[in-house]
């Protein structure tokens, strides 16, 4: 079912929210990255996969994961926090979504000042790759307290599926539990702040 017809019809909306671990810069070790699946607010499995810092393989790997999953058939929806993973590992963000035949979205907690963004890029090899990755996710929608980039799917219809799928707070529920599980395994304990 479409995800515009579930959200009209108030059905279940399957997600993943991938979020990536801390980790120390300049380390150059792999970084983890949780996939949480939920259905609606409540944790139905996970994922596990690693990324490296910096590097070019989120896409690939978030992909590989996935379709490896025995959860790809029942997600609707795919959550990113953030445009990338370890650093500026970016997620191309169109690809992933032809890649799954799902709708990708990035999803920020505020909105991006653009212009470090930019100027911490360009201190990284091959920076005019990563920027045209970056610039292929498309115009940053903002629906507070949520700011979204999206491919495959209308913005008006993810602003909805995100509110449904925030149980408190201004998260949705599977990238909240991504978040908790990576800073409990890298650091013994979550945080305060999801």
């Amino acid at each position: 079912m479409e995800l515009e017809a579930l959200i009209r019809l108030r059905r279940t909306i399957r997600v993943i929210g991938f979020d990536d671990a801390p980790f120390v810069r300049r380390a150059n070790d792999p970084v983890a990255v949780a996939g949480v699946v939920c259905a609606g607010t409540r944790f139905e499995g996970m994922v596990w996969t690693q990324v490296q810092p910096d590097g070019w393989d989120a896409t690939e790997r978030l992909t590989q994961t996935l379709l490896h999953s025995k959860f790809l058939p029942q997600v609707h929806l795919v959550l990113l926090d953030g445009i990338s993973l370890a650093g500026f590992n970016v997620v191309d963000l169109p690809l992933l979504a032809k890649q799954l035949d799902r709708p990708c979205v990035s999803v920020m907690r505020r909105l991006p000042r653009m212009s470090a963004i930019e100027f911490a890029i360009r201190r990284l090899p091959e920076s005019e790759h990563r920027l045209a990755i970056l610039q292929r996710a498309g115009k940053i929608h903002a629906d507070p307290p949520f700011y979204f980039q999206v491919c495959g799917a209308d913005p008006i219809a993810i602003a909805a599926a995100l509110k449904q799928l925030t149980d408190r707070g201004y998260v949705p529920e599977a990238l909240r539990l991504a978040h908790l599980i990576t800073t409990a395994v890298v650091k013994g304990e979550s945080g305060r702040q999801a």
